[in-house]
């Protein structure tokens, strides 16, 4: 223990104490990372039956350390300290933090995020301005064994990031990372690091999920369509502090009832259409044209989430963004209100409502030794 948490364990009762009293015991980066290991070590501890958490001084717990909120400079840098030592790759801290955690699906639309990437990329080389915003894109999630497909963008987003790498120019403004063997540990240093957290799955598809709360309840600001939990997160944090885009679910269903040819679309938008034609060529993997063909001909021959559809939209809310970054102010309100606003979707509201309407269990008090 380095001193944010002491352990007693006396006749099967562990007894975990939260010891940052000046702080009132707020949650800390360091102190969760502590309390997930201990709690890890005391899972697997056959002689513990009971654990109780309890706080030092005044108080047991104030909520997290609202410090280290909102992409907060020491969390990017924990981040990329982080991201250095496990991966070899430095980040810059003063960047816009672009995050997207997710498990890697065609519906969750990793695609967009790459190819809106490819753009700016593509832009830069051949000269037009993108907004002189340092970027990092950082991607984490997991795929199915056997979904090829979800492999493949695995693929294409580390072949992105390597022509990036290599891109003198390119590299000032703009870095890509995929953060492997996501887990709780990870999530602990992506979520308080994030600017911007991407909600991007196609309007319809998604059925809840609680990614959105993490990182709003962080202070990161949402980039995201109207699916899902965005749809209760937007209402709860206001419009104007949530970046929408995209079709709704009932847009979605009416394109595809109408015959959705993203060929069609395709030729009458040369510039994404090269896009397509860079990664088909094989720009992001060292030549090899058969690599992400399947990729390729699942947007060009049926888009069927509307990666396609939707591109044009994701890339003025990502203006959007970059305008809002320029204006520390404004960012800096709307993170904060993101925090504030959050609370309804917090565990404790959560817990507390389903003990009260549907457990009907009344709280019991705990009397603490000593």
């Amino acid at each position: 223990m380095s001193g944010l948490l002491s352990l007693e364990l006396e006749d099967g009762v562990a007894l975990v104490t939260l010891q940052r009293p000046e702080k009132r015991n707020a949650l800390s980066i360091d102190l969760r990372l502590e309390l997930a290991d201990a709690f890890g070590r005391l899972a697997d501890d056959a002689a513990v039956g009971c654990v109780v958490l309890t706080g030092a001084g005044g108080a047991f717990c104030s909520g997290m350390d609202t410090t280290q909120f909102g992409g907060d400079r020491a969390n990017k840098e924990r981040l990329a300290a982080y991201v250095k030592r496990e991966l070899g790759i430095t980040l810059d801290p003063s960047s816009l933090f672009d995050v997207q955690v997710k498990r890697i699906h065609e519906y969750k639309r990793q695609l967009l995020n790459l190819l809106h990437v490819i753009l700016l990329w593509d832009r830069l080389r051949r000269g037009e301005p993108i907004g002189e915003v340092p970027r990092t894109f950082l991607f984490a999630g997991k795929a199915a064994p056997g979904y090829w497909l979800a492999k493949l963008i695995i693929r294409l987003i580390h072949g992105v990031a390597e022509v990036i790498d290599r891109d003198a120019r390119a590299r000032q403004l703009l870095r890509v990372v995929f953060v492997p063997d996501f887990n709780v540990k990870v999530a602990e240093r992506l979520y308080p690091a994030a600017d911007l957290s991407e909600q991007i799955s196609t309007a319809g598809m998604e059925a809840s999920g609680t990614g959105n709360m993490k990182f709003a309840l962080n202070g990161a600001l949402t980039l995201g369509t109207l699916d899902g939990a965005n749809v209760d997160l937007r209402e709860a944090v206001g419009p104007e502090h949530f970046f929408l885009f995209g079709m709704t679910a009932d847009e979605a269903a009416a394109l595809r009832r109408h015959g959705y040819r993203p060929g069609v679309l395709l030729g009458a938008d040369p510039e994404l259409a090269g896009l397509l034609e860079l990664i088909a060529n094989g720009v992001f993997s060292r030549g090899d044209r058969g690599l992400y063909a399947p990729l390729v001909r699942s947007l060009a021959d049926g888009d069927p989430y509307l990666v396609l559809a939707d591109f044009r939209a994701y890339v003025a809310a990502q203006s959007e963004v970059v305008a809002a970054w320029r204006d520390p102010e404004r960012w800096t309100r709307s993170s904060i209100l993101n925090v504030a606003r959050a609370g309804p979707f917090s565990s404790d509201r959560a817990i507390a409502e389903y003990a009260e309407r549907i457990w009907r269990v009344p709280p019991v008090e705990v009397q603490m030794p000593g």
